[in-house]
């Protein structure tokens, strides 16, 4: 059946209420909400449910992650805060060389393929903390994939965007596309291949991807169409179970981040910064938005200028949250004038998010991306595997900590989020979308602890975004007095649409006293919190 052009749009402004509930899972797509949740029903915790909705993602939302991509999480369980990095690294190939000539990093094909990391940050989640089989954890999305589901209308959009650009990749068309045409909204999407892959993942407990079939058939696939990625460089894979860093923020509230490769860190400094300014007011838009947009183009002049994979950043991580440093930083950002900063000088020395809690106290943080939407469009024949393209996170700068080498992470743009209070785990939280994910962990830091915003309405307040050239993004409902202000400091601004889907996607749980918990789904996307 064909629609009027106009028959998925919303001609009224829609407003959720957010969840409370005993058992939670927030995520950006129903479907995969529902697979989480049916984990919790069948006796397991919020990891179950975490890795649930996860698998279920990519099939149900392959326009933002896949197979083939990386995960970080952050786990509160029995009084302790975990941090796992299952991001990948670079190919034994990729040394300086075989890029020289270039001005960047590429952004599409296999020279963009770095070791995908998030099938063993599943595997790695469940054997540690999970209570169900981990074959059980694969049913949703291995029947979603054999018998198909309806595509929503925001993910159909991502889709068209996006295969103008893939069309031509190895492999994507014959996966992703449909007589040459992506799946319009309504449309039923199969994928019995990637079902099939799911189905070993499941029986080997991630081992087949790295060590078996599955990782023969996407080495022998990189050998045949001009990839750098072999048995070798999947097999040698392994994830890291990390520690968590943190910043504490007005006495009693410390946003914890995963370390470096990950861009958290940016976060921690920008709130840092903010710190030491006056908290913001909602109807002062120098504390709401200009504070936090020169913060943030202060963290990010440094995390562009020193972040790189942890084994690459010695002492650096502790020197750029030293809060002697964030504070002269801080000194910088000027009331009414907008600035160009550099980076600083320390002490020497496309993405899915979700997240989900239980009863029984745990609660989980939860990121994985294929990186810009369907990733590099390489997709592997039979398999079902789109592959991300985590290695443009490399810079070519020579001696730069970030340079692409043999067996490094790049810097990775997906970050969970995890607050706590007074000590006491208080809310697990995630702004999706590139370098979005930084920043709107700030801004949602903010909503909820300076301004007592309940989750829902966190995620719901206009957002920025700051991008390249000191460019700042606004969102359609950002008040017209702020736009003015902003303009009239020397903000270059960006004004977006209200169907704009660059300002991320939010999914939070906050803990309450009294051990149930309080939901909010970024309504920007499909995403839905359900609960019992």
């Amino acid at each position: 059946m064909s629609y009027p052009d106009d028959f998925w749009t919303l001609p009224t402004e829609t407003r959720r209420q957010p969840l409370v509930a005993r058992n939670i899972v927030s995520t950006s797509q129903p479907l995969a909400a529902q697979a989480g949740l049916r984990m919790l029903l069948a006796g397991g915790n919020a990891v179950d449910a975490a890795i649930a909705s996860a698998i279920t993602l990519t099939v149900v939302e392959p326009v933002m992650n896949g197979i083939g991509g990386d995960n970080f999480v952050l786990v509160w369980h029995e009084g302790k805060l975990y941090g796992l990095n299952a991001s990948g690294r670079a190919p034994a190939a990729w040394t300086p060389e075989r890029f020289a000539g270039l001005s960047a990093m590429p952004g599409l094909g296999w020279e963009t393929v770095t070791v995908p990391g998030q099938v063993s940050g599943w595997a790695a989640l469940s054997k540690r903390f999970g209570k169900l089989p981990f074959a059980q954890l694969f049913e949703p999305a291995i029947a979603y994939a054999e018998e198909g589901f309806p595509v929503s209308p925001t993910i159909a959009r991502q889709w068209a965007t996006q295969a103008v650009k893939l069309k031509d990749q190895p492999g994507f068309a014959e996966a992703f596309l449909v007589d040459g045409k992506p799946p319009a909204a309504g449309d039923i999407w199969r994928y019995p291949a990637q079902a099939r892959t799911l189905r070993r993942i499941a029986e080997s407990h991630g081992e087949d991807f790295y060590r078996g079939e599955i990782a023969e058939r996407l080495a022998a696939y990189a050998r045949e169409t001009g990839g750098a990625l072999t048995r070798e460089d999947l097999a040698e894979h392994t994830t890291e179970w990390v520690e968590p860093i943190g910043m504490r923020y007005r006495d009693d509230y410390v946003l914890h981040e995963i370390p470096p490769n990950g861009q958290g860190i940016a976060a921690l400094m920008a709130l840092g910064m903010l710190d030491n300014l006056e908290p913001p007011r909602a109807d002062d838009p120098a504390s709401l938005f200009h504070d936090p947009i020169e913060a943030m183009k202060l963290a990010f002049a440094d995390l562009h200028a020193h972040v790189a994979d942890a084994d690459h950043m010695g002492e650096l991580t502790q020197q750029l949250l030293d809060p002697d440093y964030l504070r002269r930083r801080a000194a910088l950002i000027r009331r009414g004038t907008s600035a160009k900063p550099g980076a600083g000088t320390p002490g020497q020395g496309g993405t899915v998010y979700l997240t989900t809690a239980d009863a029984g106290g745990t609660q989980v943080s939860f990121i994985q991306s294929n990186y810009h939407g369907f990733g590099s469009g390489v997709v592997v024949p039979d398999l079902g595997i789109s592959l991300h393209n985590r290695g443009c996170g490399f810079t070519l700068a020579q001696g730069h900590r970030n340079q692409v080498a043999p067996r490094k992470r790049p810097l990775h743009t997906i970050i969970p989020g995890f607050i706590t209070r007074g000590g006491k785990p208080w809310c697990s939280f995630g702004v999706m979308g590139g370098n979005m994910q930084a920043q709107g962990h700030v801004q949602v830091m903010r909503q909820l602890v300076d301004l007592g915003r309940n989750p829902q309405a966190a995620s719901d307040a206009p957002r920025f975004r700051v991008e390249k050239g000191d460019t700042v993004m606004l969102e359609s409902h950002v008040p017209q007095a702020t736009v003015e202000a902003l303009r009239g400091w020397g903000h270059p601004l960006d004004l977006q649409p209200a169907s704009s889907l660059e300002f991320g996607s939010a999914q939070l749980i906050v803990r309450q006293d009294n051990g149930s918990y309080i939901a909010g789904s970024d309504g920007r996307r499909d995403g839905q919190a359900v609960g019992s």
